[in-house]
């Protein structure tokens, strides 16, 4: 692996198909890869989901969306559309990508979407030998041999690959008006701005991850009556039936904000909020970028 030739590779595009939690874990190692090099550009390629919040990282340049079939959150698209994905990555005439994944993830079919692409040297970890797939190869020693938290594994990536790594704080950005047009939805929704508020986001998007909403509904009230503040539930769309149920059980002082707030309403929420409770998903993550103190319920997962 020669990584003096990473100095001169200008245009990047870093892989990251996942949700948007995996997303802002890997923010430290995109901006080492975006600094280490005066005028390089970064593409990110993600998911739906990822693209959500890629906008408010403020080194990634430009986004590609695709729900890849080898994601579970892509897993109907159809073979058409990733031949139309790998045209256009190579009509992006990338000198070099790397490819960012949790160990339980095969990197392999996004190592061929860039070589079908043409893109001549892609980084990434693999366990087995990828052979031309993957020209600066990292062995992959998660889980057999130690595991390490998923921020420290990217950066660890890219200082493979000769960037130096300065720093591990997230980087997520929004503009100064969204703090405004928070205050103003949530005046409009009955919120009283002037009495104190916390979060709680009850949805998440595995199963096995959720906290039960009776539970919620115990906790809220327990906190209500002994801490004296308001509760925002906050949560996409389709969570919109488990905030109203919570909010029904829950009593006086409880706001259903799920499906009400853009993206950056919600991150300009968790930025000023004095505490985020949440089951183990994206806001967790979007409150760590902000230092906002968080309460995660955590189920087995790696």
């Amino acid at each position: 692996m020669n990584t003096a030739d990473w100095k001169n590779f200008k245009k990047i595009l870093c892989v990251r198909p996942d949700n948007m939690g995996d997303l802002i874990m890997t923010s430290p190692a995109i901006r080492a890869l975006k600094k280490a090099v005066p005028g390089r550009k970064i593409t990110l390629l993600t998911s739906k989901a990822g693209a959500l919040i890629a906008d408010y990282i403020p080194e990634v340049d430009e986004v590609i969306t695709c729900n890849l079939p080898w994601e579970k959150i892509g897993a109907d698209n159809k073979s058409d559309e990733v031949l139309a994905l790998v045209n256009l990555l190579e009509e992006g005439d990338y000198d070099a990508a790397v490819l960012f994944n949790v160990y339980s993830q095969n990197p392999l079919p996004n190592a061929m979407l860039c070589y079908m692409a043409g893109i001549k040297r892609v980084a990434g970890y693999c366990r087995e030998n990828p052979y031309g797939l993957i020209t600066d190869w990292i062995p992959d020693e998660e889980p057999l041999f130690k595991i390490k938290h998923e921020v420290r594994r990217q950066l660890d990536l890219v200082a493979a690959i000769g960037v130096n790594v300065e720093e591990d704080a997230f980087s997520l950005e929004i503009d100064d008006d969204a703090e405004g047009m928070l205050w103003e939805k949530l005046t409009t929704e009955g919120v009283d701005i002037n009495k104190p508020w916390i979060i709680l986001h009850p949805g998440v998007s595995e199963e096995k991850r959720q906290y039960p909403p009776a539970e919620f509904v115990k906790a809220i009230k327990g906190i209500t009556e002994k801490l004296n503040v308001q509760v925002l539930l906050t949560g996409s769309e389709a969570e919109k039936e488990l905030a109203a149920y919570i909010q029904k059980e829950s009593g006086e002082g409880v706001f259903s904000m799920a499906g009400k707030l853009s993206v950056e309403e919600l991150l300009a929420a968790i930025k000023i909020t004095p505490l985020l409770i949440s089951n183990n998903t994206g806001p967790v993550h979007i409150a760590a970028a902000f230092k906002t103190p968080v309460l995660v319920l955590y189920a087995l997962t790696n």
